[in-house]
């Protein structure tokens, strides 16, 4: 078996897909990511497929992986991870296709019969926010998360505090006690101020606080995890497992989250995932993008005995002409039930994508870009 040939599809706002063919007739699908970037990735993607996996047989998926990491000078870095994640979960998906076995089985098995999922709160006014958790709930939804502040501030430090606040408060005063919530600073606020969230958050018993700070200072870490009793999360913005040694050995986060979609995909994330297994620490799969890439997820979640909780973004972009379930044939295999999911034992990743449905999408424009935000005083902001 050989992989001869290969489509990539760019799908607004900010997706691509991937489908490898080969001489027998089995496909795979991929979903790398590289938000606001898909022009460049989608050349990044070209360039591997084309150097080093058509003529290739696609079951031999680590030496794959290591030619297309190691095979130039230049390592690491989410142009190359996020393009390697998408040919990886193809790969994946296609070797599991070809044997008839669901990926899981052949990363060694299940380790649990369901895995739980946690729904994203949007919302720029507290109101807002309470509003789609009181829905959250009544869908099943025991754990909520939401940004911690949607606007960036620098210098007005209590404006900060009281705004997160408020918007803790709402998401609390209407589902109460009955859910877990997770915070997410998302890396815009200096250490100094992490310190002061971090103070005025611990009455509310938090699940945890992702990115507490931007990971260009994860250094800073250690100090911020001596002063709070909350959980950290980190990880959306390191790509390997190289990344990661420094946040490992501090001992200074609980969870850690690699994107399945920037992160080398599910080769790397599952190493990832080990490494953090040694360190005690649980392993939360990052996903916010497409449905490829959470049934990618999904089967991580299945077979690394020390992931926690799976991200779920299935309504986020249905007002933005991008319909999560619309990809898909079958949106059977993502039957959720009281906030958990469960096996399905179709083979590769476990589902059909709708192609008619993603031509129609990949014949639209594709320009998102993330916004350019400013502090205050003008000067660029971290979105």
């Amino acid at each position: 078996m050989e992989v001869v040939d290969y489509e990539l599809f760019a799908i607004p706002p900010r997706w691509v897909f991937l489908k490898l063919e080969t001489d027998t007739g089995v496909i795979g699908w991929g979903e790398p990511a590289l938000e606001g970037r898909s022009t460049t990735l989608c050349s990044a993607l070209s360039e591997l497929v084309e150097d080093y996996v058509i003529g290739s047989d696609p079951r031999r998926i680590a030496d794959l992986w290591y030619r297309m990491y190691m095979g130039d000078h230049y390592n690491n870095g989410p142009v190359l991870m996020s393009a390697i994640a998408g040919i990886d979960q193809a790969l994946w998906d296609l070797k599991g296709r070809a044997l008839g076995k669901p990926v899981y089985e052949l990363l060694g098995g299940p380790v649990r019969d369901k895995v739980q999922v946690y729904q994203w709160l949007s919302g720029d006014h507290p109101d807002d926010l309470a509003d789609v958790a009181v829905a959250a709930v009544e869908d099943g939804y025991t754990t909520l998360g939401l940004m911690a502040h949607t606007r960036p501030a620098r210098v007005r430090t209590r404006e900060i505090v009281l705004n997160v606040q408020k918007r803790v408060d709402a998401v609390m005063d209407a589902v109460g006690e009955s859910v877990d919530l997770a915070v997410d600073f998302r890396g815009r606020v200096t250490t100094g101020v992490a310190r002061q969230l971090l103070s005025m958050l611990e009455e509310y018993n938090l699940m945890f606080v992702e990115e507490p700070v931007h990971p260009s200072y994860n250094e800073n870490l250690p100090e911020l995890s001596a002063a709070t009793n909350i959980p950290f999360a980190t990880g959306q913005r390191m790509y390997s497992r190289w990344d990661f040694r420094e946040v490992f050995q501090s001992q200074s986060v609980d969870i850690v989250q690699p994107a399945i979609s920037h992160a080398g995909g599910i080769t790397e994330v599952v190493n990832i995932g080990k490494m953090a297994e040694a360190y005690n620490i649980m392993l939360m799969p990052k996903c916010s993008v497409g449905p490829v890439s959470f049934a990618a997820s999904m089967h991580v979640q299945f077979a690394v005995p020390n992931s926690i909780l799976q991200e779920q973004h299935d309504e986020f972009y249905a007002e933005q002409d991008n319909e999560f379930f619309n990809y898909l044939a079958d949106e059977s295999p993502f039957t959720r039930s009281d906030g958990y999911m469960f096996m399905d034992d179709e083979p590769g990743l476990g589902i059909e994508m709708n192609e008619s449905y993603i031509r129609e999408q990949a014949g639209k424009k594709t320009s998102w870009k993330g916004p350019t935000w400013n502090y205050e005083d003008g000067s660029v902001a971290n979105w």
